[in-house]
């Protein structure tokens, strides 16, 4: 690792200067109060991201016509005085801790769908085109109740457009021109104009949204002529030394017709001449399918970004800021380059504030990595909070924190999967002594499996076994937990994080030998006790070629791991998965990958009702990309030695080809090892799927709980 000077290094905006190129991006939250004030829980969250060392944190999605202009419940409002006061307790929370904090102000134009959702008028450049999405059909039937949609709302007609006139224009820059002076006066160091994502400057920059035959449509200066009065506005009213910049989109994705490279670095150009002090390089994609959103604004790609800012940067004098998925080594590599000046953070910092400190620290290593799950995101789609899969603190800041023990215990955690290495690390964290036992050879459990289906896994389970061995934690592989082990240990209290139990569903076939529980392949794959499985499952020469890839050798590798499944894996060519959650479809995600051809069976309606929404759509598109067969309402009848059969909706029995059969459901929660630890008579909690199936998300929360309250 290196050092990631250019990274750490002071900067400037302006007249603002920073204490290294950090910058926290500018994310909807849902964390204002609903009056769209900053109480408690958003100054807490903000204050966190201070600490943790960020040079730069701005604020997201600041509505300057509140509640006009909202695109979600829980906005932060910056439309009149009142808002005022939580915004200086929290600048001055953020100030404390050597930050600096600025505000992101916006107007969401065509996609408010508050105005949508409470009965005001859309305020639109031109008349917007029609949106057909299949978004939607993803979604399960509670997720659809509490869906934000565009399109939804308005292809039932009851939505009001309002095509702004000259008398609109001049409104809206008198809102962002007061919001910055309120911004200002609350003690926020500086202001972005949200000039991207669709929102109403953008609105108005896109040839494919503006289509007004006035002096504000047409040619790119006319489209950018609000913009320009914008930040005109803006800087009358804040003088010359307020830091004042842009985020802008670099391209509309899927969009024929709208923003392209070219437009941006010209729109960028007149910015830095009309005096802005920065711009900021985002970008959008036409959200006519779910899997869109991964490509832009929220990019699944790494440095899916850079290239364009790089571009635009070499046009300007003023600084660039980029954002997309940048590791802290590229993000350092780039600013050297002179691809970027600043690299913004978003997923990273809700995984770990403390991501800017660690760097200062040279501990890397130490960083918690964001999966890139999108459970953060997806929480906005159904007007709830957001949250972080591997973070349990995110949003609760304000409530929950570590709290250090007066009277060490010794405290024995049962499992080595991620509830048990969080228990484990928080327990100890919090002053305990902390033993943790895990009846196979290695640390992991599901996750080691889960991060084969989903490579980011892995990095997380990286994260967690290295601050486990770090913390002075007693480590017992390879040993079963009995309550004989408990009294010789002198435990003072147990956390049982032994997982699901995971039985074969009553149906007629499963017990041959090509029919796989999921359990079974992550036994065989990670090695535990895998010779049992290899002996009732394998013909002699699978089993010669599970010895031959030494599979058994490299389990502390998920990277090798990885590799190898590729060439070696127990299963036939044409798969079938019984069950579409996620277990089912992140396991059919890995197998497409690896050229089998894979049916997925699911009885309810919905697919992948765990996986975040965002993540799904994600999956679903891989699945589908790779002519996966994906049913539903399917009723498994009966599994042949070539052939699955199933009735559909309609009663209608058919069947399908299968080489091999995987198992993907039958998990529930098994709390019978804990009930059986009860007779040491001392305290038990439970966590993880043996509490409440929960997975990666889950299990992180209630380590994290059990560990802080034992």
């Amino acid at each position: 690792m290196g050092t990631f000077d250019n990274l750490l290094r002071p900067g400037h905006i302006g007249r603002m200067e920073l204490r290294n190129r950090i910058v926290m991006a500018p994310m909807g939250s849902n964390f204002a109060e609903a009056d769209g004030t900053c109480g408690e829980r958003i100054q807490a969250y903000y204050e966190a991201r201070a600490a943790g060392g960020a040079g730069l944190l701005i604020m997201g999605v600041c509505a300057i016509a509140y509640p006009a202009g909202t695109a979600e419940p829980f906005q932060v409002g910056v439309s009149e005085e009142r808002f005022v006061p939580g915004l200086a307790a929290l600048a001055e929370r953020v100030h404390r801790h050597g930050a600096k904090l600025a505000m992101q102000l916006q107007h969401a134009g065509k996609t408010a769908v508050r105005d949508m959702a409470e009965g005001r008028e859309l305020w639109v450049p031109s008349m917007p085109p029609p949106l057909k999405t299949d978004m939607m059909q993803a979604l399960t039937r509670e997720e659809l109740g509490a869906f934000i949609s565009s399109s939804k709302r308005r292809e039932s007609g009851g939505v009001a457009i309002r095509v702004m006139d000259k008398a609109d224009i001049a409104q809206m820059a008198e809102w962002f021109a007061a919001a910055a002076e309120r911004a200002r006066r609350a003690g926020f160091d500086g202001v972005e104009l949200h000039a991207a994502h669709s929102y109403i400057i953008a609105g108005f920059l896109s040839p494919y949204y503006n289509k007004r035959d006035d002096e504000y449509g047409g040619s790119l200066e006319n489209r950018a002529r609000m913009l320009l009065e914008v930040i005109a506005a803006v800087r009358a009213r804040v003088g010359a030394d307020f830091p004042v910049w842009l985020r802008l989109d670099a391209e509309e994705i899927r969009t024929p017709g709208g923003i392209t490279l070219d437009d941006a670095k010209a729109v960028a150009r007149m910015a830095e001449a009309a005096g802005v002090d920065a711009v900021s390089v985002s970008a959008y994609a036409n959200t006519s399918t779910g899997v869109a959103f991964t490509e832009a604004p929220l990019v699944q790609q790494k440095a899916g970004f850079l290239p364009w800012a790089a571009e635009i940067k070499a046009g300007l004098q003023i600084p660039v800021i980029a954002v997309g998925r940048l590791e802290p080594e590229v993000a350092d590599t780039a600013i050297g380059a002179g691809q970027c000046d600043f690299v913004a953070m978003a997923r990273k910092l809700l995984a770990d504030p403390e991501l800017p400190r660690k760097l200062v620290e040279n501990r890397p290593e130490d960083i918690r990595p964001c999966i890139y799950c999108y459970a953060c995101v997806s929480q906005i789609f159904i007007n709830q909070r957001v949250k972080c899969a591997v973070n349990p603190l995110t949003g609760h800041e304000f409530e929950t924190r570590l709290n250090p023990v007066a009277t060490p215990a010794h405290i024995v955690v049962v499992g080595g999967g991620p509830a048990g290495l969080e228990a484990a690390r928080v327990a100890a964290l919090r002053g305990h002594r902390v033993t943790l036992v895990e009846r196979s050879g290695r640390l992991g459990g599901t996750l080691f499996f889960a991060g084969l289906a989903y490579a980011e896994n892995g990095a997380l389970l990286d994260h967690l076994v290295r601050q486990v061995k770090k913390l002075p934690i007693q480590l017992m592989l390879g040993t079963a937990a009995t309550p004989a082990l408990l009294r010789e240990l002198k435990a003072d209290a147990v956390i049982v994080a032994t997982g699901a139990e995971r039985s074969a569903p009553a149906i007629p076939g499963a017990e041959q030998d090509h029919v796989w529980s999921g359990d079974e392949l992550r036994r065989l794959m990670t090695d535990d006790r895998a010779e049992e499985i290899a002996k009732r499952k394998l013909s002699f020469g699978q089993r010669a070629l599970m010895k031959a890839g030494s599979l058994a050798g490299v389990t502390d590798s998920s990277d090798a791991i990885q590799n190898l499944s590729r060439l070696w894996m127990p299963l036939g060519k044409r798969v079938a998965i019984i069950g579409g959650g996620l277990v089912g479809l992140e396991l059919a995600e890995f197998l497409v990958e690896r050229g089998r051809q894979v049916s997925v069976l699911e009885e309810g309606p919905s697919l992948g009702r765990e996986l975040s929404i965002v993540r799904r759509w994600r999956v679903l598109d891989s699945l589908r990309q790779h002519k996966a067969e994906l049913l539903t309402q399917a009723t498994v009848t009966d599994i042949g030695s070539k052939a699955v059969s199933y009735t559909t909706q309609d009663g209608e029995t058919r069947s399908l080809p299968a080489d091999s059969v995987v198992l993907a459901i039958g998990a529930r929660p098994d709390d019978r090892l804990a009930k059986e630890l009860e007779s040491v008579r001392v305290p038990v909690i439970t966590a993880g799927d043996g509490a409440a199936i929960g997975y990666i998300e889950g299990a992180l929360a209630s380590g994290f709980a059990a560990g802080n309250r034992v």
